[in-house]
C-alpha cells in the first residue's frame, strides 16, 4: 500500500509517516522547496519525498502522478490560528486552494484512493457550556480566518464525495500536542521558553496569551493512529472528531511545565501579540462517534505529553 501525506515534513506530518512506516505502507510526502527536514531526518531513507506547491495546480496534478498513492493524508495547510488574522487572505488561499488543486488533480489522474480531509475543533468556534460536550451535530460557528478555511476543507471534502464519489473521510481533531510541536503554540512555547531558562539562555521570564480558554487535548501519536483507522474503516462522507473528552486551561499547562521543571521565582507575562482579537473560550469534544465505530480513543496521558514535549526541547536546547 502506498501512502501519500501532504505535509510530512511538519508536526503531524513526520508523526503519520513513522506510523505508517511501522504499518508496513511504503511512504511518499509532499513538501515544499523551503521545508525544513529535521522532523523526518531519523526516516529519511525510507520515505519518498516530492517538491511540490500545492497552491499551483499543475505541480499538484504532477504529484498525484508521481505517488499514484493508495492512501492520502492531506495535512499541508497554514495552521496557526493567530498568523490567520494577521494574514487572512494568505491562510485561506493556501488552505483552501491546495485542497481544491490535490482533489481535481486526484480526479484528472483518474486515481481513486481514500482521502483523509483533516479539519479541527476550531471549526466550531464560539461554543457556550451548555452546548458542551461537542458533537459532529454541533453548529459550526468559526471565530477566526484559519477556522473559516478549515471549514470550507471540511465541507468541500462532503462535496467532492457526494459529487464525484470519491472516498473521502472528514476529521475534527481538537487540540493534540507532543514532540516536535511548533513553539507557536501555547503548549510548545512555554516549554521551549521553560528549557531555555533551565538551561540559562533566557531570563526568568515567560511570555504568555490568554491563559484562561480551556482546551481537549490530546498526544499526537493517538491523533495519528485515530486518521490511519480512519481510512481504514472510517464511512466515506462522514465526519469524526478526535477528542480527549476532558479540558484544561491554558493555565493549568502553563503551572504543569513549571512543576515539571528545575526553575525557581519565574514571572508570567502577558504580550500583546500573543493575545487573538477573538478567542474560543472552551473546547471539549465528545469522541463517542469514532469510539463506537472504529474503537478509537486516546491512550497517552496528557501529563506525559507535556513531560515529552518539555523534554524534547530540553534536548533541542542543549544541542
Amino acid at each position: 500500500m502506498r501512502v501519500l501525506i501532504t505535509g510530512i515534513t511538519g508536526f503531524v506530518g513526520s508523526h503519520l509517516a513513522e506510523y505508517a512506516l511501522k504499518a508496513g505502507a511504503e511512504v511518499v510526502g509532499s513538501l515544499r522547496w523551503r521545508s525544513r527536514l529535521e522532523h523526518v531526518e531519523g526516516i529519511r531513507q525510507r520515505v519518498r519525498l516530492i517538491e511540490c506547491d500545492l497552491r499551483d495546480a499543475t505541480s499538484a496534478r504532477a504529484l498525484v502522478a508521481q505517488a499514484k498513492p493508495d492512501r492520502v493524508f492531506h495535512l499541508a495547510a497554514q495552521s496557526f490560528v493567530q498568523a490567520s488574522f494577521n494574514a487572512p487572505a494568505e491562510s485561506l488561499h493556501t488552505n483552501v486552494i491546495c485542497q481544491v488543486n490535490l482533489l481535481e488533480g486526484l480526479r484528472a489522474e483518474r486515481r481513486e484512493p481514500r482521502i483523509l480531509v483533516v479539519g479541527s475543533s476550531e471549526e466550531y468556534g464560539l461554543v457556550h457550556e451548555h452546548e458542551t460536550p461537542i458533537t459532529e451535530q454541533s453548529p459550526l460557528r468559526p471565530l477566526s480566518p484559519y477556522a473559516v478555511s478549515k471549514v470550507t476543507q471540511d465541507l468541500m471534502g462532503y462535496q467532492y464525495w457526494k459529487s464525484y464519489g470519491q472516498h473521502i473521510v472528514r476529521s475534527r481533531a481538537f487540540n493534540h500536542s507532543g514532540p516536535r510541536r511548533g513553539d507557536v503554540f501555547a503548549t510548545s512555547t512555554f516549554a521551549r521558553q521553560i528549557a531555555e531558562i533551565e538551561a540559562g539562555v533566557r531570563e526568568p521570564v515567560i511570555h504568555v496569551g490568554n491563559l484562561t480558554p480551556r482546551r481537549d487535548f490530546s498526544d499526537v501519536r493517538d491523533i495519528v493512529r485515530g486518521y490511519w483507522l480512519m481510512l481504514e474503516r472510517g464511512e466515506p462522507g462522514e465526519v469524526y472528531n478526535l477528542c480527549s473528552g476532558r479540558a484544561w486551561s491554558i493555565r493549568w499547562v502553563l503551572d504543569f511545565l513549571l512543576a515539571e521543571s528545575k526553575t525557581r521565582d519565574v514571572s508570567i507575562l502577558e504580550h500583546p501579540d500573543r493575545l487573538r482579537p477573538s478567542d474560543v473560550p472552551l473546547l471539549l469534544g465528545d469522541g463517542g462517534k469514532i469510539a463506537k465505530a472504529l474503537g478509537w480513543r486516546t491512550e497517552i496521558p496528557f501529563e506525559q505529553t507535556l513531560r515529552d514535549l518539555l523534554d524534547y526541547w530540553r534536548q533541542r536546547v542543549r544541542a
